[in-house]
């Protein structure tokens, strides 16, 4: 008792030491501004001085004037400022230093139309004598705003000393207490401010509380049309991958067909390539000027608009659907299928009855994890829309054309509708499925179904479908040595020299930005992933819902909320580097996190308790115990997070600047300027760069695991 009560004593001193320092700091550093403030102040108004009161208004329109001289003659720009102004305190003692030639700031300031004023008295001097005085009312908004924003940030600052301080005395393990708090604050500060601030903007535009932006968004024509072309969109695109998906996944786990691996890495290969480069590349298929539709067919088929749409999303997300199903199709145990067949039902009555219920909730889970990316992607409708306006596209004009935040952060609010109840359904649905897929011990082989037939119908068209990808992806490589795609296709290596010349900032800037970026998310999702798995502490379940909330939120709402939430005091972040890593970390947190968890749970918390009961610490565990044992994971999220760095364009395209540029924008300029060649180019090195962070990883992967078993040997 007499030790904890003397940590008492000695946080409070301690703390009264750092408030005395930090307020004696606060109280140099705000005289300081003043002084600078005065002294900029003085000059200034000697110089208004000396015009003109008529034209003064035109050349500093933001200082009100109120002039009079000893014949009795007035003016003032404003009603009401000559009652003001003599209503001050020390106005007589103003007006005595403007007689004898001295410029005097008032001590007091005043309010004038809701605004704060500092007032100036300067002497009218005409043939060398004073025959008047000039007061001038300076606004104080920014003097004040940078004083209050001085004092929050001291007052931060303490409040931070305060709870670290606090944490090291009073907590068992400051370390994991630190940790919950970071995670807290990083969560409040990057999640739920943006989020909220771009909730506020809709309802108070104007300072005062209005339903009027969201009366236009519900009813005008325009932006329903929008509303209800993203989720046919959405809904279409779903239907038709979850469709494909499925047939990959069922012939990788559920036939004997050959050359699974292969299968594999082209179902997945679309995950980990640039959004642009299949938009890309069915431009230079099927566009105007298209190899296909106008030099090969002579076809005039307008690939813009909603069919070309659904070819390139479903292309880019099928791998999605296919992840999801496949792990779920391979968790049916084959024993009921060979019992259905044992009893005479026949191939197509075992499909319907026992493995197409059974694989069930993962179909409707990829289709709702498909729709949930289809209504919130901005790369594909960015480039092949045309007319088929959709919501996130809209929202964006909307900022960046029409200057309208609040409209903007509207449709991306009524965006994230569909979007948040897809994503809950899709997770109330994986929360359920393996209640109906395990069913016992499951068999070492496989039973299959389907005849030599159909899955020789199934093998065409999942190797059509390899080709037409291989096709597409070999047109981006194409168009790099064609000098004018859809005029002249004569071979050139120009196109090469001109693009990296052009991009070379924008591809600097990106893989700097994602390098940086991998790193800070990878370890700082383990870190959130190892409190969600293995600690208990209040407001964990409130927490955890946070931080998953990013993956269900489309990136025109993340970006536009960013926008409004750091182009302001206290955190002036746009752009800055800063916003754009930030923006990557929070925006892939889920996705570490989740597979963080995932791996945590199979591995048994006595290994942890044996370490610490051997006298490690909290930080020692997981750095030496925790962190090995879920490198797959680690890595894994530090991959996606790169990937999903490199390739970002919803929410990066309003957080860019001219100083920090993004590739897949400089990609999307060269194409709107049909300059072909030189996107072909950039969008190959995005996908070389990209392979070769993931070599790298891999092999990381495998050096560490070597170097690990080595050591256990001896």
């Amino acid at each position: 008792m007499e030790q904890r009560n003397w940590k008492i004593i000695k946080y409070l001193v301690i703390l009264l030491v750092i408030a005395g320092l930090l307020f004696w700091v606060r109280t140099t550093v705000r005289n300081e501004f003043s002084r600078s403030m005065r002294e900029n102040l003085l000059r200034l108004s000697n110089s208004i001085s000396l015009t003109d009161a008529g034209a003064i208004s035109e050349k500093f329109p933001d200082v009100l004037i109120y002039k009079y001289d000893f014949e009795g003659n007035e003016y003032e720009s404003g009603s009401g400022l000559k009652d003001l102004v003599r209503k001050l305190e020390d106005f007589a003692y103003g007006e005595e230093h403007a007689l004898y030639e001295e410029t005097y700031i008032s001590s007091y300031s005043v309010k004038y139309e809701g605004k704060d004023y500092n007032v100036v008295f300067t002497p009218v001097i005409e043939d060398y004598q004073v025959v008047g005085v000039m007061v001038q009312l300076h606004s104080a908004q920014d003097y004040v705003r940078l004083l209050r924003t001085l004092d929050n940030m001291f007052l931060i600052l303490f409040s931070l000393f305060a709870v670290g301080f606090g944490v090291a005395t009073f907590s068992i393990d400051p370390v994991t207490t630190y940790a919950i708090i970071v995670t807290f604050a990083v969560v409040i500060v990057f999640i739920v401010y943006p989020l909220y601030e771009a909730v506020r903007l809709t309802f108070v535009r104007t300072g005062t509380f209005s339903f009027d932006v969201w009366k236009v968004i519900l009813t005008e024509k325009g932006y329903l049309k929008a509303f209800a072309n993203s989720v046919l969109l959405g809904s279409i695109t779903a239907t038709v991958s979850t469709f494909i998906g499925f047939i990959f996944a069922f012939l990788v786990t559920r036939t004997s067909i050959k050359g699974k691996k292969f299968i594999s890495t082209f179902a997945t290969l679309p995950v980990i390539s640039p959004p642009f480069s299949l938009t890309l590349s069915i431009i230079l298929l099927f566009g105007s000027n298209g190899l296909i539709t106008k030099q090969l067919l002579k076809l005039n088929w307008d690939i813009y608009g909603l069919d070309g749409l659904v070819i390139a999303q479903t292309m880019g997300m099928f791998p999605i659907a296919y992840l999801t199903i496949v792990g779920v199709l391979e968790a049916i145990d084959s024993t009921l299928e060979e019992a259905s067949m044992n009893l005479g039902a026949s191939r197509w009555k075992v499909f319907t009855t026992v493995t197409l219920p059974l694989s069930l909730p993962g179909l409707l889970s990829s289709w709702l994890l498909v729709f949930t990316n289809s209504i919130a992607d901005f790369a594909n409708p960015l480039m092949l829309g045309g007319k088929f306006n959709v919501l996130s596209v809209t929202a964006y004009l909307e900022v960046t054309g029409m200057n309208r935040l609040d409209r903007g952060a509207a449709l991306s609010l009524l965006l994230l509708l569909p979007a948040l109840t897809a994503f809950y359904l899709q997770r109330y649905v994986v929360n359920r499925k393996s209640y109906v897929t395990v069913t016992g011990k499951p068999s070492g082989r496989i039973v299959e179904i389907v005849s030599p037939g159909i899955r020789r119908v199934l093998t065409v068209f999942v190797y059509a479908m390899i080709i037409f990808l291989i096709g597409l992806y070999s047109t981006i490589f194409m168009g790099c040595f064609v000098k004018n795609w859809g005029i002249d296709y004569t071979f050139t290596t120009a196109n090469i020299v001109e693009a990296l010349q052009r991009g070379r900032k924008a591809l600097t800037d990106t893989t700097f930005l994602a390098g940086v970026a991998m790193p800070i998310a990878g370890v700082f999702s383990m870190i959130v992933a190892f409190l969600f798995a293995r600690k208990k502490f209040p407001g964990k379940k409130l927490l955890q819902g946070a931080v998953l909330l990013p993956f269900a939120i489309p990136g025109t709402l993340i970006g536009i909320s960013y926008v409004i939430a750091f182009n302001k005091p206290p955190l002036i972040l746009v752009g800055t580097a800063a916003i754009i890593v930030i923006n990557y970390v929070i925006r892939e947190l889920p996705v570490g996190v989740e597979g963080g968890i995932a791996t945590l749970k199979q591995i048994d918390p006595s290994i942890e308790e044996a370490a610490q009961n051997l006298g490690a610490n909290p930080q020692t565990v997981f750095s030496t115990v925790i962190l090995p044992l879920i490198r797959p994971a680690f890595i894994s999220s530090l991959s996606y997070t790169f990937v999903r760095a490199m390739t970002a364009v919803s929410a990066v395209v309003f957080l860019i600047s001219a100083k920090w540029y993004h590739i897949t924008m400089q990609i999307y300029n060269f194409s709107e300027n049909l300059r072909f060649g030189l996107a072909s180019v950039l969008s190959s090195v995005l996908i070389i760069i990209i392979l070769v962070v993931f070599g790298l990883l891999r092999l990381l992967v495998r050096k560490s695991e070597y170097l690990e078993k080595n050591i256990v040997q001896q």
